[in-house]
């Protein structure tokens, strides 16, 4: 995530919104410049599982549901427990299929580290 911050809101939907420990940030402008505040940070998935979502659910169009788990450092400070949820959707052009972001949420699970 540090090493290519600005590169970021090309993962994600013109209109996507990112929900970060209950805050929302919606559109381009706004997630990159929330990205841009974030401090360097150190992050490790410990579990990722994927799982399409029925066509009933998105008006036909393709989505999978990611969901990670795991734990990270801002600039040094104690570690946190996370969990992140994305819902990818396909955008689909005449020669290529594009997955970008349409949602996001971030959760610290601070509870976890007892």
């Amino acid at each position: 995530m540090d090493k290519r911050r600005r590169a970021l809101i090309r993962l994600y939907l013109d209109k996507a919104t990112l929900v970060w420990n209950g805050n929302v940030v919606t559109g381009l402008d706004a997630l990159n410049n929330f990205f841009e505040m974030l401090p360097s940070s150190e992050f490790q998935v410990n579990m990722l599982d994927c799982q399409p979502v029925h066509e009933q659910a998105t008006q036909s169009q393709s989505t999978v549901l990611v969901v990670t788990s795991g734990t990270v450092k801002f600039d040094g400070n104690r570690q946190h427990y996370f969990n992140q949820n994305f819902l990818l959707t396909a955008q689909v052009s005449h020669n290529s299929t594009v997955w970008k972001i349409a949602s996001d949420c971030f959760r610290f699970q601070d509870w976890a580290n007892g």
